[in-house]
């Protein structure tokens, strides 16, 4: 069967020129376009530049050093993160797993005891007359003054760790699940008394996606607590965790790793903290 052959007239009509007036709205709405682009993401590369020049000005008399040496270190120091030398010579890796495990262990307890015990505070007003002066005498103690109880209680360093993340998160947990409760409108819990609810159901039904915008806020702000706390917990107790690592490196007067431990920090704080918005935003929408 033959296959049809173009003809003269199936020649592709010819791109006519846009009228002035029209080429030049679609050159202001392409203007528009590249300016919504550019504008979010001139803004953080001008404070990143910002930054690195200042820090560059600020290492110029040699006291830290400046943003290139830093780099260099850092390739070669990435280049084998997960080295084991012994307990007291491991890569940086190692160092960022122990710590996030010890956050993990920590923040964790903190959830299982804090949240449960915000709903009750929330709920009940006999438990949160029970529970504000304790509250009230307890949340403005610095963390680390709770780490020689730690060490005193579980003789070792690494549960006193995880102590100090526990007593140090579990307050914004309780407070914003607390928050949460009473915020609840109370038409909808009229509701749920005239539709004859029992407490459970009221609890899974009504009370919980209500308040679970509070308590994600809650868990973000201990998020961010029990990370700033496990570097100066580390410091202190030693052994292995990125506190210690940066504690390590001062007494080597390795400050190129001491900067780029800055910098570790706080990205897997920034990642820790994205993570929970993530989560927040999936299961709450209003967020």
């Amino acid at each position: 069967m033959p296959y049809p052959t173009a003809k003269p007239f199936d020649r592709p009509a010819p791109v006519l020129p846009l009228p002035p007036q029209r080429r030049g709205h679609a050159l202001r709405q392409a203007a528009g376009h590249l300016r919504r682009l550019l504008i979010p993401l001139a803004a953080p590369m001008l404070g990143l530049a910002l930054f690195v020049g200042l820090w560059a000005a600020i290492a110029a008399d040699g006291r830290i050093p400046g943003p290139l040496a830093t780099w260099e270190a850092a390739r070669q120091l990435f280049a084998d993160p997960f080295y084991d030398r012994g307990p007291n010579d491991q890569g940086i890796g190692w160092n960022l797993l122990s710590s996030l495990s010890r956050v993990g262990i920590g923040f964790g307890l903190a959830a299982a005891v804090g949240i449960p015990l915000g709903f009750l505070i929330g709920r009940f007003a006999f438990f949160a007359g029970m529970a504000a002066p304790i509250i009230a005498l307890l949340r403005p103690v610095s963390p680390l003054a709770w780490l020689p109880i730690g060490l005193l209680v579980f003789k070792a360093a690494h549960p006193a760790a995880i102590w100090v993340i526990f007593i140090s998160s579990i307050w914004p947990m309780i407070l914003n699940t607390a928050v949460g409760v009473r915020q609840v409108p109370q038409d909808y819990l009229n509701v749920a008394r005239v539709l004859g609810f029992s407490e459970l159901q009221t609890i899974t039904r009504i009370l919980l996606p209500a308040m679970l915008p509070a308590i994600l806020t809650g868990v973000r702000l201990a998020v961010g607590v029990a990370w700033l706390v496990i570097v100066a917990a580390e410091m202190l107790t030693g052994g292995v965790g990125i506190g210690f690592w940066v504690w390590d490196e001062w007494n080597n007067l390795n400050v190129e790793h001491i900067l780029i431990a800055i910098f570790v920090v706080g990205i897997v704080g920034l990642a820790l903290e994205q993570l929970i918005l993530l989560v927040a935003r999936r299961f709450s929408p209003g967020q």
